[in-house]
C-alpha cells in the first residue's frame, strides 16, 4: 500500500471530489464544492515528491521533470480511480487528484432530463457536452455511454487523457484508449478509430483543430461521436467549433456541422441546500431542422430563441434549468443568481440584491 493511499481513503470517506497536495501547505479536500483543510502537517517539498513518485510510472516522472506538468490515472482496487495532475509551483511540487467513482451513475441517478439518455440511442452524429472544469461533463458522458453499453449491440471506443470511468463490456464491446499510454494524441487515436469498426466514439477533449475536424468527419460518415469542450452555453459551443477553423473554411464547416450535429449539453453544477451533495443544471440544444438552418446561415445568436420554443423536443435554456432547481428547493437564491446568464429574472429572489458592476 502506497503512503498516499491513506489520503485517498480519507477523501473517499469524506465524499470529496478532489484532493489537493501542495508543497508548503496543508492537504485540502474539495467537499460539495468547498475547499476544506485537512488536519495534517504542512507538506514538505521533498517528502511530498517522494510520496507522489511512489505511485508514478518512470516515464511519467521523466516527462514531469522535463515539462513541469503531467496527467495520468491511478486506481485503488475496490475503492476508486483517480485522475492525477502534477505541476510545479513557487514552493515546489503540487498535485490535484479527482476521484472517479467505480460505480457509474445513470441519467436518472443524476437527476438529468430523460432526453439526455435518448442521446445514447442516436444512430450517428455529434453530441457535445460542455461546461467549465469540474462541472460534471465526464459524469454525464459516462451515464450516456453506460446507457449505450446496456442497450446497443455495437463497438464503443473511448479516447481520454487519462482514462476516467471504466465501462465493462455488456451488450457492446468497449475499448478504452489513453492518450500518452496507448496512443500519442487525440487526433491520431481518432484517425485510427475510423479503421477499427467503431459505432460510438467518445473523444475526452476536442482540444485542437485536427481533433475537432476529425470528430466532425466521423460524425458525418455514420458514427455517433461524443466530445467535450470548455464553453458556457450551447450557442457559444457552436461558435467555438466553427471559429477554430481558418476563416476561408468556416462557411464549409458551418454546413458540415449543421448536417452532423445532434445535440449540445452545457451544464453547471450547484451545491445543494436541502441535503449534502451537488446537482446539475443543463442547457440542452437539440438539432432540429430550424436549429440546423440557423447554424448553416451563421445566425447562432438566434439559437436561444429556438431553444425557448423547442421545449417539446427536450430543449431548455440554462436559466430555466436553474429556476427549476430553485423552485424545487435544491439550490439557494444567491448561487442561482451568481451562475445565471440573465440575472434580472433572479434579482427579485434575493433579500439584498447586490450592485453588479457588470451591469454598469
Amino acid at each position: 500500500m502506497a503512503k498516499i493511499d491513506a489520503f485517498f481513503k480519507l477523501m473517499h470517506d469524506q465524499g470529496a471530489s478532489d484532493l489537493h497536495l501542495i508543497s508548503g501547505q496543508q492537504p485540502a479536500l474539495r467537499i460539495h464544492g468547498d475547499i476544506e483543510r485537512v488536519k495534517y502537517k504542512v507538506l514538505n517539498n521533498d517528502d511530498l515528491r517522494s510520496m507522489l513518485y511512489e505511485i508514478t510510472h518512470e516515464d511519467k516522472i521523466k516527462t514531469f521533470e522535463e515539462t513541469g506538468d503531467i496527467d495520468f490515472g491511478y486506481e485503488i482496487t475496490g475503492l476508486a480511480r483517480y485522475r492525477a495532475n502534477f505541476f510545479m509551483q513557487k514552493n515546489g511540487i503540487g498535485a490535484v487528484f479527482r476521484e472517479i467513482p467505480s460505480k457509474i451513475s445513470t441519467v436518472e441517478d443524476l437527476g438529468l432530463p430523460t432526453v439526455i439518455s435518448k442521446l445514447a440511442t442516436l444512430p450517428r452524429g455529434l453530441v457535445v457536452v460542455t461546461g467549465p472544469t469540474g462541472s460534471g461533463k465526464s459524469t454525464t458522458l459516462a451515464a450516456i455511454i453506460d446507457e449505450a453499453n446496456r442497450k446497443r449491440k455495437d463497438h464503443i471506443i473511448t479516447i481520454e487523457d487519462p482514462i476516467e470511468f471504466v465501462h465493462e463490456s455488456q451488450s457492446c464491446i468497449v475499448n478504452h484508449r489513453e492518450v500518452g499510454l496507448h496512443t500519442k494524441t487525440f487526433s491520431s487515436a481518432l484517425r485510427g478509430a475510423l479503421r477499427e469498426d467503431p459505432d460510438v466514439i467518445l473523444v475526452g477533449e476536442m482540444r485542437d483543430l485536427e481533433t475537432i475536424s476529425l470528430a466532425i468527419e466521423a460524425a458525418s460518415t455514420g458514427h455517433l461521436v461524443f466530445g467535450t469542450l470548455h464553453t458556457t452555453s450551447a450557442a457559444k459551443t457552436v461558435d467555438r467549433i466553427i471559429e477554430v477553423f481558418p476563416a476561408s473554411e468556416q462557411a464549409q464547416i458551418r454546413s458540415t456541422l449543421a448536417d452532423g450535429i445532434r445535440a449540445v449539453v452545457a451544464q453547471v453544477l450547484f451545491k445543494r441546500i436541502d441535503k449534502a451533495g451537488r446537482c446539475c443544471a443543463p442547457e440542452i440544444l437539440i438539432a432540429t431542422p430550424a436549429v440546423r438552418n440557423l447554424i448553416r446561415e451563421a445566425k447562432t445568436h438566434q439559437l436561444p430563441s429556438s431553444m425557448q420554443t423547442g421545449k417539446k423536443y427536450g430543449m431548455q435554456l440554462l436559466d430555466d434549468a436553474i429556476m427549476k432547481l430553485f423552485n424545487k428547493g435544491w439550490i439557494g437564491a444567491e448561487e442561482a443568481y451568481a451562475k445565471a446568464n440573465d440575472k434580472t429574472a433572479f434579482r427579485p429572489l434575493l433579500k439584498n440584491p447586490p450592485t453588479d458592476f457588470t451591469e454598469a
